[in-house]
């Protein structure tokens, strides 16, 4: 009999985005025909923007369904960063950009470009899922520092200059403002304050901006707009969010010139280019549905306050406005320690053993690291009537005792 090859301990020890893991939990139960209200993951319940699926149509019928340019088709690097120095004043230029098949892949990237076995990089937590595997690929190491909600879940400078002045080897920061999961904003002076504190340094930065146009107080800013930052930074962006793009798989990245050039060799050597024709919608996109884009943020905005103000009724929850995303980033430890289940095990007694018919779909916090314990995550993915539904769902579920206790006999794992 032939024996199996074995793995690679990073393969083995591979951990991914909780969010797809529920989501085909869901689907799963809506085939055996539970009727699921889906909150658990960040994708958009808009139609992508209408002049790129025009552009894209219409590129595919002159075909453009061909290879191109590793770093992107220059028209579109050209308007990427005509938006970023428009809208951001990031002194981008097109050679500024690259392109990839969404915003992820820079994760990887990014540590493939500067880190090396043994550097460590500081994490925010609660954190983006798959930030901890891109820095292991590398055989590097994650240091976590917590993200508060009595300081509105902003990335503390203070963590940052403790961090470089304690770490044996620093090389690498992670900063995703707008935050997922918990709607945190930085503020210019902290964008400012980290900026003085590596300027200089053999210190790079990973500035994951996915939410840049669902600021909902003032507006967007990007620590590439600090001076000096271009050198030492790499912004990532999306169409997922903006212009409600999941499916066609589409980013770009800001960053030195030099930088971009070794990330145009990494797509070269794993994914060759990004689909032109994807290309070309995003780039009517940014060339044409700006107001089509606001009136969109405009209606999650409201989502996101309507879903606030409903989970504010519910006895054990606390809930504040993030100041940016369409997430909800609920404090539920007293339900949590009430019914002795964690955070995470109620989400999915919400979705999986709550009631036989209904479920809805979210995520404990600690899905995104220890400091998301006594957290629920819910995406604002819904009709505003189905969001409340979820909402007055939640309220009866968690008086169901008899059915909590035998989720927890049957899943142990999640006892707190």
């Amino acid at each position: 009999m032939a024996r199996p090859v074995s793995y690679s301990s990073f393969a083995q020890s591979l951990s991914t985005e909780t969010a797809f893991d529920v989501l085909a939990v869901a689907n799963k139960l809506k085939a055996a025909g539970k009727d699921v209200i889906a909150l658990q993951i960040g994708d958009s319940p808009f139609p992508s923007s209408s002049s790129a699926l025009q552009a894209g149509k219409d590129a595919i019928d002159s075909g453009l369904t061909r290879y191109c340019p590793s770093l992107g088709v220059p028209a579109f690097r050209e308007a990427c960063a005509k938006q970023v120095r428009d809208e951001f004043g990031i002194p981008a230029t097109a050679a500024n950009v690259v392109i990839a098949p969404g915003a992820k892949p820079f994760e990887t990237f990014f540590c493939e470009a500067f880190l090396e076995p043994g550097d460590e990089v500081l994490l925010f937590s609660p954190a983006f899922p798959t930030y901890e595997p891109n820095v292991h690929r590398r055989g590097a190491k994650a240091v976590y520092t917590p993200l508060k909600q009595e300081h509105d879940f902003r990335p503390d400078p203070a963590a940052v200059k403790h961090f470089l002045d304690t770490s044996p080897k620093p090389k690498a920061i992670f900063l995703n403002s707008p935050h997922n999961p918990t709607g945190g904003v930085a503020t210019p002076e902290d964008l400012k304050a980290i900026a003085d504190l590596i300027r200089g340094k053999d210190i790079a930065l990973l500035s994951d901006e996915p939410y840049c146009h669902m600021v909902w107080e003032g507006t967007h800013r990007s620590i590439l707009a600090e001076p000096g930052m271009m050198e030492q930074c790499v912004a990532g962006y999306t169409f997922s969010k903006s212009y409600s793009m999941s499916g066609w798989r589409l980013g770009f990245a800001i960053a030195a010139e030099a930088t971009v050039e070794l990330m145009g060799k990494m797509i070269n050597t794993s994914v060759s280019c990004t689909p032109p024709f994807v290309q070309m919608g995003g780039k009517a996109a940014i060339e044409h549905d700006t107001a089509e884009r606001t009136a969109t943020m405009a209606k999650f905005h409201k989502k996101v306050e309507l879903l606030v103000g409903a989970l504010q009724t519910v006895p054990g929850v606390t809930v504040k406005m993030p100041k940016g995303t369409f997430y909800v980033f609920a404090n539920v430890r007293p339900i949590c320690e009430r019914i002795g289940m964690r955070s995470h095990g109620l989400a999915m007694f919400l979705l999986e053993a709550a009631d036989d018919k209904k479920g809805v779909g979210c995520l404990g916090g600690e899905c995104f690291g220890a400091a998301g314990q006594g957290f629920l995550r819910f995406s604002c993915a819904e009709t505003d009537e189905r969001m409340l539904e979820a909402v007055e769902f939640l309220k009866l579920a968690i008086t169901r005792t008899d059915r909590v206790r035998a989720y927890l006999d049957a899943n142990p794992k999640y006892r707190v």
